[in-house]
């Protein structure tokens, strides 16, 4: 006696070793792309916090110059023992005890380079930034020309 019933369809749970090393592949192709593209991220974060903190002294020197009424490529008058420009700005609260720090070069960068100063007790002239980031040639961790005349 024959059954019209359709014949038994066996399921297969689960994944093939084949299918497996296809998703494996994928995820770590997935996780590669977010390695670079979060360096690259980083590396363009510490570039900016970097072009920020000079440009955020060179305008502390400007204004400071400004007020007190200095010339360009003169030197500060000898106060707090010092005619270094950046330990004035210190203490007249032109900018922070961070900011000083890495004017000095005792503390780095964001991405890791030295700041340092050619005269640190002279101001310098139009266009010229008072300080410059050692990470400056091979990171690009200078202002645009342009904008740095602006400062």
């Amino acid at each position: 006696m024959k059954s019209n019933l359709p014949p038994r369809v066996v399921s297969r749970r689960g994944m093939t070793l084949l299918e497996l090393t296809v998703i494996i592949v994928v995820m770590l192709a997935l996780i590669a792309v977010l390695a670079i593209g979060s360096r690259a991220w980083k590396r363009a974060g510490d570039r900016s916090a970097c072009v920020m903190n000079l440009r955020n002294f060179q305008m502390a020197t400007r204004s400071y110059q400004n007020i007190y009424g200095y010339y360009f490529g003169g030197q500060p008058q000898m106060e707090y023992g010092t005619r270094d420009i950046s330990r004035h700005l210190l203490e007249k609260g032109y900018i922070s005890q961070g900011l000083h720090d890495q004017a000095n070069g005792s503390r780095p960068c964001a991405g890791g380079g030295t700041y340092h100063s050619a005269a640190p007790d002279v101001f310098p002239m139009p266009g010229e930034l008072y300080m410059k980031c050692s990470l400056s040639a091979t990171e690009d961790h200078e202002p645009e020309p342009s904008t740095a005349a602006d400062w």
